[in-house]
């Protein structure tokens, strides 16, 4: 069977132009006004989204594709291998806005298995300015060495790693004072760790969830 323009393999990006990203955009518009005449008046008026999302920037994990949802649905942060740091000022920006302007319900670090940027951390070449940014996945791996080097599977050794890189996400948010601030105001606020596989689809609940600081070790608890 042949294949038309909406039957393309997802490796196949002969298609994409810069021109054709332009003419996707006018076909977008046309067919989204013929479907709600008022949608983009509709959207231009605020958003109130309820899920703040921090992704990995693979261009194979897009956040409301995989999830169904709407443009407005999700606030979304993304950066190579979805690393919650508290240094990053552009994901703490983010996350205060999404938070304390916003007021989301639920934050969730979504990581995908097969990530090249859990991968990379994971050995020892040398890739150049990256290298200081997967420094705090390899953080991650000394943290849970001797689970992950009891793993024979390689690939099954790297699935685990992609999930701790993801429960430290959830970890360091919790720390932040964004978050602890909204618990602390009683402010409904829900972290969670998720995982994507690309073969499959489907997304992985971690269950590293938590709603408030009762978990936390009491040395990262800021009192009032």
């Amino acid at each position: 069977m042949e294949n038309n323009s909406n039957q393309l393999s997802v490796h196949d990006t002969s298609h994409i132009t810069y021109e054709s990203l332009m003419e996707g955009n006018r076909k977008f518009v046309e067919e989204t006004l013929a479907e709600d005449p008022e949608f983009f008046k509709k959207l231009a008026n605020g958003q109130t989204p309820p899920v703040l999302w921090i992704g990995c920037a693979d261009s194979r994990v897009p956040a409301d594709r995989i999830t169904h949802t709407n443009p407005g649905e999700i606030f979304v942060h993304r950066n190579i291998a979805n690393v919650v740091v508290h240094t990053d000022l552009n994901l703490l920006s983010v996350l205060d806005y999404a938070v304390n302007v916003l007021k989301v319900k639920h934050v969730i670090v979504v990581g995908h298995y097969g990530c090249g940027g859990v991968q990379a951390a994971m050995g020892n070449k040398e890739f150049g300015l990256i290298d200081n940014w997967l420094r705090a996945i390899k953080d991650v791996y000394q943290k849970h060495t001797d689970e992950l080097n009891a793993i024979t599977d390689e690939k099954k050794k790297f699935d685990r790693m992609v999930e701790f890189n993801v429960i430290e996400g959830v970890n360091n948010l919790c720390k932040t004072t964004i978050v602890q601030g909204a618990w602390a105001r009683n402010q409904e606020l829900h972290v969670h760790g998720w995982v994507y596989a690309l073969d499959s689809g489907l997304i992985t609940d971690l269950k590293a969830n938590a709603s408030n600081s009762s978990q936390m070790d009491s040395i990262y608890k800021f009192e009032k």
